[in-house]
C-alpha cells in the first residue's frame, strides 16, 4: 500500500492560535476552510475526532465530505452510542455522499470518566469484545442480500435489512489502542491499526504484536496508522525554540480548568497508550531522531500528544524511519492546526514523497 498522509479537522477557529486550544465550537467557514486546505495540500485522510462535549461527527464528516473532492474523512465512532443496525445504514449513506471515501475509526474507550458522560458502564475489557462484535454486525448487514438476524452478548436484533449499501461493498475500519484487548480486536478485525507516536523500537513491537494476531486469524495484517504533533521551523534550532513556546502554551492550558472542563480526566490516564507515553517520557525527553516526550507530560498524555521537532527535512527523515519500520499512514496534527497543516503540505509531505518515488525508482532500475 502506498504511503499516505492523516490530519484532523478542527471545528472551531478559536482553536488555532500559539497552540490549540480544546474547545467544542463549531464554525462551518473555518471548517470550510480547514477542510479544503486539507484538501488542495495533498493530505489522503483526515480524522473527525469524537468527545462526549464535541460536535456530532457524522455531521461534521459529511460536511467535509460535501466540501472537499479527494480527502478521506475518517469518522471516530464509539459502539455504545448508537446501535449498530443504525450506525451501518448512516455510515453506508454516509459513504455514498462521500462516493465512497469514508473511513471508520472504532473508538473502545480509554476512560471510564469519559465514557460515562455519555451513560457507557461497561469495563474496558467489555468494551473491546462489544467492539469486536460491533464491527462483525457492520459487515454482516453491509453484505447482507436480504435480511438478517443477531443474537450476541451486547447486540440482538431480527430481520434487519438495508436498501443502502458502501460504494466498495465494505467500509474500511480502523481500530487503535496499546493494551492487548486492543490488539486483539485490531488484529482479528481491523484493517488499520492506529498506534500513538512512540520512539521506534517499541512501535516496532507493537506493530509485531498486531501483525502476529492477524496472522493467528488468517487475515492480512492491517495497514498501521502512527500519529505526531509535529513542530517545523526553517532550521532545527529554531524549530527547538518554537517547541519550547508551545510547550509553555500548553502548560497555562493544562492549568485553565475552564478552558479544558469538559476533556479533563482525574489521576493518572486510565487507558494504557497514555500510560506508555509518560512512561517514555520518563525515560528522556528526547528520543530517536526528533521525537519529544515533554508535551505528553504537559496534557498528561491526553490523545496523539508526543512531537517530531526540528526542519521539515529532520521531520521528515524522522517520518521515513517509521515507515521504514511498518507505518504506512502517517497522521500529523500541529498546534497552531490550520496553519500548520498548511506549512506540513507545503514542506513536509514533499519531502517524504520526493523520498519515496526515489526509493521506488531506485528498486525498480
Amino acid at each position: 500500500m502506498p504511503v499516505e498522509f492523516i490530519s484532523a479537522v478542527h471545528t472551531d477557529a478559536g482553536a488555532s492560535g500559539p497552540a490549540a486550544a480544546s474547545r467544542t465550537g463549531f464554525d462551518p467557514d473555518h471548517l470550510r476552510r480547514y477542510a479544503r486546505a486539507l484538501d488542495d495540500g495533498g493530505f489522503d485522510h483526515t480524522l473527525v475526532a469524537y468527545h462526549s462535549a464535541s460536535p456530532d461527527a457524522f455531521q461534521v464528516a459529511q460536511f467535509v465530505a460535501t466540501h472537499t473532492e479527494r480527502v478521506r474523512p475518517i469518522l471516530a465512532h464509539r459502539p455504545g452510542v448508537v446501535f449498530p443496525t443504525h450506525a451501518a445504514r448512516a455510515l453506508a449513506t454516509l459513504d455514498r455522499i462521500s462516493n465512497g471515501r469514508l473511513t471508520l475509526h472504532i473508538i473502545s474507550g480509554g476512560s471510564d470518566e469519559e465514557q460515562r458522560r455519555e451513560g457507557d458502564y461497561l469495563g474496558k475489557a467489555e468494551r473491546y469484545e462489544r467492539s469486536d462484535e460491533y464491527i462483525q454486525i457492520l459487515r454482516k448487514v453491509w453484505q447482507a442480500e436480504g435480511p438478517v438476524s443477531h443474537e450476541g452478548r451486547y447486540f440482538r436484533f431480527e430481520g434487519y435489512y438495508s436498501d443502502v449499501k458502501p460504494v466498495n461493498g465494505l467500509i474500511p475500519i480502523s481500530v487503535g489502542g496499546s493494551s492487548q484487548d486492543a490488539y486483539r480486536v485490531g488484529g482479528q478485525q481491523g484493517d488499520i491499526f492506529g498506534l500513538w507516536g512512540e520512539p521506534l523500537k517499541e512501535t516496532a513491537e507493537q506493530i509485531a504484536t498486531v501483525n502476529a494476531v492477524a496472522d493467528a486469524a488468517g487475515r492480512p495484517h492491517p495497514r498501521i496508522w502512527v500519529s505526531f504533533r509535529p513542530i517545523i521551523a526553517p532550521t532545527d534550532e529554531l524549530a527547538w525554540e518554537k517547541a519550547y513556546r508551545t510547550l509553555g502554551v500548553l502548560k497555562d492550558q493544562a492549568s485553565n480548568t475552564e478552558l479544558l472542563r469538559h476533556y479533563r480526566t482525574t489521576g493518572r490516564p486510565a487507558n494504557v497508550g497514555s500510560q506508555r507515553l509518560l512512561d517514555i517520557a520518563e525515560r528522556g525527553e528526547v528520543h530517536d531522531r526528533c521525537l519529544w516526550t515533554a508535551p505528553a507530560v504537559a496534557t498528561n498524555a491526553a490523545g496523539a500528544s508526543t512531537a517530531l521537532v526540528g526542519s521539515p527535512e529532520t521531520v521528515a527523515k524522522a517520518l521515513l524511519d517509521y515507515v521504514d519500520i511498518g507505518c504506512d499512514l502517517l497522521s500529523i496534527r500541529g498546534y497552531d492546526p490550520l496553519n500548520d497543516a498548511i506549512d506540513y503540505a507545503r514542506f513536509v509531505l514533499p519531502l517524504v514523497r520526493q523520498e519515496l518515488a526515489h526509493r521506488a525508482t531506485t528498486q525498480a532500475a
